[in-house]
């Protein structure tokens, strides 16, 4: 563990407001269970994978990136933020609020 790292428990968490908001679609359920793979992807790619156009899918970055659940790397990368991700490679997100299994999503 890095020393200079703020462990998961005192770290803030998202609004839960927001996280309701985001979670509202099945596109952004199925979004973020292709970022659990720990493989940062473009919106484009994520489109192909989720079967949306890339409009709707860039629309729906936006939410779950507002809401704090996404991050967006260089370029036009996302990935969840590592620390949400309590078992990286497995369809499983902790936002504090929630824990979410997504490999039936």
């Amino acid at each position: 563990m890095n020393p200079y790292e703020i462990p998961a428990a005192v770290q803030p968490l998202p609004n839960r407001a927001l996280v309701a908001a985001a979670l509202a679609t099945e596109s952004r359920w199925l979004i973020l269970k292709e970022l659990t793979k720990g493989e940062p992807r473009m919106t484009i790619e994520l489109a192909r994978l989720i079967g949306s156009s890339p409009d709707a899918t860039a629309k729906q970055m936006f939410m779950l990136r507002r809401a704090g659940l996404v991050e967006q790397l260089y370029g036009k990368l996302y990935t969840i933020p590592k620390k949400y991700l309590p078992q990286p490679g497995q369809p499983v997100v902790d936002f504090g609020h929630c824990l979410l299994r997504l490999d039936a999503a």
